[in-house]
């Protein structure tokens, strides 16, 4: 397997992260006078914020949604002293670029959002590109920002790897025809990122750092 580029998601992938989205969701739900099960986000988590919305709440105005999404935005912010990236993330990254693949941070975060998120992982030294919410109109499942991410790291999709945390993120790889890896970090179980596309799982960024030569 010949592989030039390594996709990463950063939420739940690279970053411990999801739990305080589903809190932020959460609370901001109540903001908008709706409440829900912690469980039901979190099995949302990783797509495409419109579609997060319509699969916990059912289809809402346009206004519900902004407001809603505008809620949870500030709630996660003011949550930054929390991020944490996951143990050997930075040695991760820093391995990849090590033997010359280009590392792209491939989310559909907001910029402030991905400029906190880099912040706790700083490894900055080795990532070749970042994509963000500004490149696309539609996140996950959607493989637009991986079809960026590609675009910026010059790297046909037979040549790539995806690293992601959830199924959102092992469909939009198989959209855009690149091979995906799972991590369970973000709580998704082994079988539902096999069943979604991945070829190989693994429990975090320390596990596959161990099992590099392998799956490079």
């Amino acid at each position: 397997m010949t592989v030039s580029a390594v996709l990463f998601d950063v939420d739940g992938t690279l970053v411990d992260s999801n739990y305080l989205h589903v809190d932020a969701w959460q609370r901001a739900f109540r903001e908008v006078d709706f409440d829900a099960d912690a469980w039901r986000i979190h099995r949302a988590i990783g797509q495409d914020s419109a579609r997060l919305l319509r699969d916990v709440a059912g289809e809402r105005d346009d206004d519900w949604m902004e407001r809603a999404k505008d809620a949870h935005a500030r709630l996660y912010r003011e949550q930054a002293g929390r991020l944490r990236a996951f143990a050997s993330a930075p040695e991760l990254l820093r391995a990849i670029a090590g033997r010359g693949i280009h590392v792209v941070l491939a989310t559909s975060a907001p910029e402030d959002e991905l400029a906190m998120l880099r912040e706790a992982i700083d490894a900055d030294d080795a990532v070749h590109a970042a994509t963000s919410a500004d490149d696309v109109d539609s996140a996950k499942p959607d493989p637009g920002i991986l079809n960026v991410a590609l675009e910026r790291a010059g790297s046909p999709a037979a040549d790539a790897l995806m690293v992601g945390d959830s199924v959102w993120d092992m469909v939009a790889a198989g959209r855009a025809g690149v091979r995906a890896v799972g991590l369970r970090s973000g709580g998704v179980s082994e079988g539902e990122l096999r069943e979604a596309g991945a070829i190989e799982v693994f429990d975090d960024p320390a596990a596959l750092l161990a099992a590099l030569d392998r799956v490079l």
